[in-house]
Order: C-alpha cells, then sequence, then structure tokens
C-alpha cells in the first residue's frame, strides 16, 4: 500500500459551552477516505503517545485525524479525577468535536469515525449512540467500553473492540460490552497483550486493524 504524505498539522480551538478544548487535526495530503476523531482515557491527553502511533499509521492509511483534550487546562488542574469518569458529559464533548472537525472546509462531505481508549471508549460509543448515522465506525482499544451501559444498545455504527488476553478485567468488561452491542461488530483480542495492547508489537497490530476496519467502513 502506497504511504501518504501529511499536510501541516492545524491547531484546534474546539468550543463546548464556555471553554475551548484545545486539540491538532492532521490530515493527509491527498483528499481524506474519512475522519477519526481520537478519544484518549482517564489520566492521559492529546499527546499520548500509544494513540499518536495509531493516529500516524491511519495518516499513511489516507485518513484525517483529530486528536483533542477533553478537559480544559483548568479542569486537567482542579476536576481531572472527577471528570475522567463523567461519560455522558465527554460523550457530549465528543460530539463537539466532531462536529468542529465536519465543518472543515477541507472535511466537508467525508465520514467520521471514532477511535476510543481507555473510558474514552465509553465516552465513544455513548456519542455515537446519540449521533445516530453521522458517525461510520469505531474502534475501541481496550479500555472500559462497558461503561456505556445502556447506550450500547443504541450504537448502530460498525464496531470493532480490541483487547489484550492477558488483564482478565479488561478482557471480560470489553465482552460484556461486546455482547450489548447494538448492529455489525467484532471482538479482537491480541494474544499475550495487555488490555490496552500499550506493547510497540501490539499498537502496531491494533493500528493495522483500526485501518482495516475503517477503510471498511469509511472510506467506502
Amino acid at each position: 500500500m502506497a504511504r501518504l504524505k501529511s499536510a501541516a498539522p492545524l491547531p484546534a480551538q474546539i468550543p463546548w459551552g464556555d471553554i475551548f478544548l484545545s486539540g491538532k487535526l492532521e490530515c493527509p495530503a491527498e483528499k481524506p477516505l474519512g475522519l477519526v476523531v481520537f478519544v484518549h482515557g482517564a489520566g492521559s491527553s492529546q499527546a499520548g503517545p500509544r494513540n499518536a502511533v495509531i493516529a500516524a499509521a491511519l495518516r499513511e492509511s489516507g485518513f484525517a485525524t483529530l486528536r483533542f483534550d477533553l478537559l480544559a487546562e483548568h479542569e486537567r488542574e482542579t476536576e481531572a479525577q472527577r471528570l475522567a469518569y463523567e461519560i455522558e458529559l465527554l460523550a457530549s464533548r465528543i460530539e463537539s468535536a466532531a462536529v468542529w472537525a465536519r465543518n472543515r472546509p477541507e472535511l466537508r462531505g467525508i465520514a467520521t469515525g471514532y477511535f476510543g481508549a481507555g473510558t474514552g471508549a465509553a465516552a465513544s460509543l455513548v456519542a455515537a449512540s446519540e449521533d445516530g448515522p453521522e458517525i461510520g465506525a469505531i474502534v475501541a482499544r481496550g479500555g472500559r467500553p462497558d461503561l456505556a451501559n445502556g447506550a450500547l444498545g443504541y450504537v448502530r455504527a460498525p464496531t470493532l473492540l480490541i483487547v489484550g488476553s492477558a488483564d482478565e478485567e479488561a478482557l471480560a468488561a470489553n465482552q460484556a460490552a461486546f455482547n450489548q452491542l447494538g448492529g455489525k461488530k467484532s471482538l479482537e483480542i491480541v494474544l499475550g497483550a495487555d488490555g490496552d495492547c500499550s506493547d510497540a508489537t501490539s499498537l502496531e497490530l491494533v493500528a493495522d486493524s483500526a485501518a482495516t476496519w475503517f477503510r471498511a467502513h469509511l472510506g467506502a
């Protein structure tokens, strides 16, 4: 597969209520096959190195990526622990980020997907359950997708859950979420990896699987 170069990153200031969420929009040099909005887990940020690796791989496959901070700077300093598990609030911010990106001239008319990790997996699924046909596909790496609870049955976007086999709690959480999901779905278990598939070899597998899933459902 030919590798595509990326255009210069575009700093993002995403409005949500009376605050702004910082982010970075990056596009391949050619017209993107789709947009993937990255949603990190509790205690991480847009600069998280694992999602950065996967985002770079997706751009090489022809997708635009948006990584952004779910919390404003003052929230990270004083309320991070409390807000990290406010799944509905985080889902609302994800929706705002997706709307902001879709209104960019270079991204109008292309399909949008979510890539969630950690508690961001649950927030992505809740956001998708509310966005309906606006979201074309979801990939979740490890984490706690089961925290989406009652929203899982309303998710209609094709959803791929990826989890390592070595973390029994994370594996059980992903299996529970998988059983509740509506619509097309797949569960990929990476043998020997921790729950978040955080080692270099596992991240490469996650990136390949995510690119394949998004190409099938966003790049059609």
